[in-house]
């Protein structure tokens, strides 16, 4: 995909957690205030030199396992294209929490979004939603009649949840690489904000190989991104990247360039693995 060739090794992409939209339990009945927050939050990562940006419902819980209604489709249609407005030049991605990939295509062929991310692309896990299953089939097909250029990153035993049977994490991202297609990896710790397991990532690495794009989608600062980045291409970043940290504040643009200096400096290091390379 042409999205990750554009990036560099390591690239941020920077999370813009939606406050809680039309529908949503604590909807708090403002769509603009929260367009003008997202807006917001999409202006500190393009200041801070953040790679791109991915747009997700973060405020609606409870999340629904599946299929979310219209009115939550609509309000992240407009924020996603109000976040393009806010950070020209900049990819922009987006993810349905929790799991409905049909709705997070249809956001990205109707306002040109590059990518989306899938908690559940393939397999099974238990959730606080109860059980989740992959649709990979059905949502590859649907990429290819609505939106074929928009990239897939795909969690692997994604965050908030157990994988079912015992499965493996390198079985999963093996199945989920070369069953699901997906275009990139997502690799998470236990919970929002939690890292992931280095030794981990590094099986994973070297079970795939260096071709495949793995990305962290939780845990990562500047204070871990030179042992987490090690094996990974990206990370996906919302919550070091707030205001003192915390995850309901709005982004903090010295934060950002923190961090996009870090992975500067990582990519810069000698012997460092590159996109592709070995």
């Amino acid at each position: 995909m042409e999205f990750f060739r554009a990036l560099p090794s390591p690239a941020l992409l920077g999370v813009v957690h939606l406050a809680p939209l039309p529908g949503a339990p604590r909807f708090a009945g403002d769509v603009p205030a929260l367009l003008a927050a997202a807006a917001r939050d999409a202006e500190a990562y393009a200041a801070g030199g953040a790679h791109g940006v991915i747009v997700e419902n973060f405020g609606d819980v409870p999340f629904f396992a599946g299929a979310v209604p219209p009115e939550t489709i609509a309000a992240l249609a407009l924020a996603v294209a109000r976040v393009q407005e806010a950070a020209p030049g900049l990819p922009v991605g987006v993810n349905v929490l929790r799991n409905d990939a049909r709705a997070a295509l249809g956001i990205a062929a109707a306002t040109g979004a590059v990518f989306v991310r899938i908690n559940v692309h393939t397999g099974a896990m238990w959730t606080d939603q109860g059980l989740m299953e992959g649709r990979a089939a059905e949502t590859l097909r649907e990429r290819a009649r609505l939106a074929p250029g928009v990239a897939i990153l795909a969690d692997v035993h994604v965050k908030h949840a157990v994988a079912l049977g015992g499965e493996r994490l390198i079985d999963a991202a093996e199945d989920t690489w070369k069953r699901g297609l997906a275009d990139a990896l997502v690799l998470s710790g236990r919970a929002t904000g939690s890292a992931p397991d280095p030794s981990a990532l590094h099986e994973v690495r070297a079970a795939l190989g260096a071709h495949v794009p793995l990305l962290l989608g939780s845990g990562v600062s500047a204070d871990n991104a030179h042992t987490l980045l090690a094996a990974a291409d990206g990370a996906i970043v919302g919550t070091s990247l707030k205001e003192r940290g915390d995850i309901q504040a709005p982004v903090d643009e010295a934060r950002v360039r923190a961090l996009v200096a870090a992975f500067a400096r990582l990519g810069a290091a000698p012997g460092r693995r590159q996109r592709g390379g070995s």
